[in-house]
């Protein structure tokens, strides 16, 4: 192996300015480096582009450059050149707001609102002056295939462009589902972001302000999502219950879930301290409580407790629902709590779990334990 290394060289991709992470190559078979940078912090492996990645600070490069005994090379990372907006044209601005009209009064969400329209902005961008409702499905898929090659966009952006493109043509049009059947980039298979037990205690008990440990209990005991935690009223907190109701989740869906007695007794402290009126998490001038509020807190949280840096908001109702799969509970009591349509969206925890060696066992381990076998002989 150490013959093999000689002539093994990795390559770092230089950051785009303010990149929270550098990129980088590793050859195939360079084992003892890829067991020593596994085991680095803030390492991870990108499956489908094959690069790892580690946060972009200089010890830590440092250290990555030690681990390779300095073989690296820097290229340069390609750039997505920058989508510039333009002023739209009478008529490309009417079929916005028609759109963002029907969008509205269908009552769907500000956050489909919003990626409707900003991808339909771009779209009637590039076609501006045709006549809309006559192109192709050749030029649409030519328009996208721009998208992703010249201005890399990713893949949940160019589902939410394609989303945008289709609800115009057949709800706001009325044209054929068929007519403009446009193809949509591979679903990526990836098991969701988890955090250990031990590392959901440190990060919830992290902050000193007693609102943000309020805020992060709540959604890692009950499994929110982020939007749910801000639109929770403090009438939706039933206390003799044991329950919090959550009011029109996604999908415009109401459900229950958990209310944990520990957060409640937090709740409770918090809400003596702060005196909230009418949503459970208020600004300081009582307004809802922001999205940029609960990332910014998190953020602070992950930090300084020194957990897993690639976790989110998210991450903790990922941790939710796996911890309660290794607890038992079964995948049908789970989706409900977690409110999805589909049992297929809360199995992808069961491969989670599966892969956790402390839950499952390797059959090698049951074989050396039923025939008493000594490997060291």
């Amino acid at each position: 192996m150490a013959v093999q290394l000689l002539n093994m060289i990795i390559t770092i991709y230089k950051p785009l300015k303010n990149a929270k992470r550098i990129k980088f190559h590793l050859p195939n078979k360079a084992k003892e480096w890829r067991a020593e940078i596994k085991a680095m912090n803030t390492s991870f492996y990108h499956p489908y582009q094959k690069l790892w990645s580690i946060v972009n600070s200089e010890p830590i490069i440092n250290t990555l450059v030690e681990i390779v005994g300095g073989k690296v090379k820097y290229v340069e990372q390609k750039q997505a050149i920058e989508w510039k907006p333009k002023i739209l044209s009478e008529s490309s601005r009417d079929i916005l707001d028609t759109v963002v009209q029907k969008l509205i009064l269908g009552a769907y969400s500000k956050h489909t609102v919003s990626t409707y329209r900003n991808g339909l902005i771009k779209f009637l961008t590039y076609f501006d002056g045709e006549v809309i409702t006559s192109l192709s499905k050749a030029q649409i898929e030519r328009f996208m295939y721009i998208m992703v090659t010249k201005h890399n966009i990713s893949r949940s952006h160019q589902n939410g462009i394609i989303n945008a493109i289709k609800y115009y043509y057949e709800t706001v049009v009325g044209q054929p589902r068929e007519l403009y059947d446009i193809q949509r980039p591979k679903k990526a298979l990836s098991l969701p972001d988890v955090l250990t037990s031990r590392e959901i205690i440190k990060l919830l008990n992290t902050p000193r302000s007693l609102k943000h440990r309020a805020v992060l209990y709540t959604i890692y005991s009950g499994g929110l999502r982020k939007s749910e935690l801000l639109n929770l009223r403090l009438s939706d907190i039933h206390s003799d219950e044991g329950v919090i109701f959550i009011k029109a989740g996604k999908g415009k869906k109401d459900r229950k879930t958990i209310l944990s007695p520990l957060t409640l007794k937090i709740l409770r402290a918090y809400y003596v301290a702060f005196k909230p009126s009418y949503w459970l998490f208020e600004g300081q001038t009582g307004e809802q409580y922001s999205a940029s509020s609960v990332n910014s807190l998190f953020r602070k949280a992950v930090k300084k407790s020194g957990v897993n840096a690639w976790a989110t908001v998210h991450t903790l109702r990922h941790s939710f629902a796996t911890h309660l799969l290794e607890q038992g509970v079964s995948t049908r009591y789970i989706q409900t709590l977690l409110g999805h349509s589909s049992s297929k969206t809360t199995e992808i925890y069961t491969h989670v779990v599966a892969i956790n060696n402390k839950i499952v066992a390797s059959p090698l381990d049951k074989i050396v334990e039923s025939v008493n076998l000594d490997i060291n002989t």
